[in-house]
């Protein structure tokens, strides 16, 4: 009877097996047109992205001038920027602009940022600063700069540029302006970085051109979800009746991007993008400081709104498919699969192209082209990094500048 019972037991193991094989037999023999069918699908979203969104700074034309000028505060927080408040800050004082003032926030600076600022005072009746102490037992970060230098601003119309930065014309005051002109309260402009030699530059140049790309074309469709720092404005009363970074304040970054992401929307916001509203800003000098100062920004992305989240993510997601399974999307197809597969590959790269070369024609950017095929694979995987370095890292709440 127990070999009975053996015999039934071994009998039903090996059927399990059998089917099991079966099965896996059945999976495999799918796994061709799942990759196929997944390479079609990345491939569709990302001719979506380029043609509903990216397209729209591509074909961007600049908004027409109102003859509305009202006055400006222009805030800079520096923190030990002394040699580019040396050299950068006449460059602001010195805007066509009618009725304006620069308020500079001296945030516990120890090297001459002070000493300086007074000397520049006496020459320029438009520059305003005010000096914080720092306090061991209240350690802050730059919102608080940010608060200080708003509250101390005269006029409503409040403009953002950073101490290492530089406008390009001297009438990017005047462009910026015109977005409140068309009765705004929030106005995105683009920051670039200083063309230079070697692989990091064009890898920090084309991050940020994408990422404005990015930002100001989901802006024109009407999906506003950030702005950065070095070249947005907006009014002094939407500050407050947001009650500043207060659901926020904690976090390192937002400043610029989480107090856009709460407080846009599509009647309030304007991009304003011509040849004087840009400005310059200095590149990093090695690739750890890129990766700081990109693992910081990128702790403010879960705050963002769900409906951003999912945008944001869907493209480098896709993306990021679309360049792994294209060799085995075309190893795997028949013909004439194989050819539609190559094809559409082809025309995606040269919509890239296309696309990319006119953005940096309106961003006034050079030198890119080239290095975008390449740059568009690197750039997923250097995010994809980060995002998991700060997902078992917890050093979003420490207060640090920059």
């Amino acid at each position: 009877m127990e070999k009975k019972h053996a015999f039934y037991f071994f009998f039903h193991v090996q059927r399990l097996f059998l089917l099991k094989k079966t099965l896996i037999q059945d999976y495999i023999k799918y796994i061709p047109y799942a990759i196929i069918g997944t390479f079609f699908l990345a491939l569709a979203i990302q001719l979506f992205y380029y043609l509903f969104f990216y397209a729209r700074i591509a074909f961007h034309k600049p908004i027409k001038l109102t003859n509305e000028i009202e006055p400006v505060s222009v805030i800079i927080c520096a923190k030990n920027e002394a040699e580019n408040l040396k050299k950068f800050l006449p460059l602001v004082l010195e805007q066509d602009f009618p009725n304006f003032e620069v308020i500079v926030v001296n945030d516990c600076s120890m090297d001459e940022t002070e000493m300086l600022l007074a000397q520049m005072k006496q020459t320029n009746p438009k520059l305003r600063f005010t000096t914080i102490v720092e306090d061991e037992k209240f350690k802050h970060g730059k919102k608080l700069a940010v608060t200080v230098g708003i509250k101390s601003a005269k006029y409503n119309n409040i403009v953002f540029i950073d101490a290492d930065c530089y406008p390009e014309t001297s009438k990017w005051l005047y462009s910026m302006q015109q977005g409140f002109g068309w009765g705004k309260e929030i106005v995105l402009g683009y920051g670039g970085y200083e063309d230079g030699k070697g692989f990091l530059n064009k890898f920090i140049r084309f991050d940020a051109m994408f990422v404005a790309i990015n930002y100001l074309s989901f802006a024109k469709a009407h999906i506003p979800y950030m702005g950065i720092g070095r070249n947005l404005a907006y009014k002094k009363t939407l500050f407050f009746k947001n009650k500043g970074f207060a659901t926020h304040y904690e976090l390192n970054s937002g400043d610029d991007d989480l107090f856009v992401n709460e407080t846009s929307n599509p009647k309030n916001t304007i991009v304003v993008l011509d040849n004087d509203s840009i400005v310059r800003t200095l590149p990093k000098s090695s690739f750890n400081d890129l990766y700081l100062q990109k693992k910081r920004h990128l702790t403010t992305s879960d705050r963002y709104k769900y409906k951003h989240q999912i945008l944001l993510t869907l493209e480098p997601l896709t993306r990021f498919l679309y360049y792994l399974l294209i060799a085995p999307a075309i190893i795997f197809a028949d013909d004439p699969l194989r050819w539609y597969v190559v094809g559409f590959g082809a025309f995606r790269l040269i919509l890239q192209l296309f696309i990319i070369k006119l953005s940096m024609i309106k961003l006034k950017e050079k030198n890119l082209l080239l290095y975008s095929p390449l740059l568009d694979i690197l750039l997923p995987l250097f995010y994809l990094y980060i995002h998991i370095v700060n997902f078992f890292t917890s050093d979003k709440k420490q207060h640090k500048w920059k």
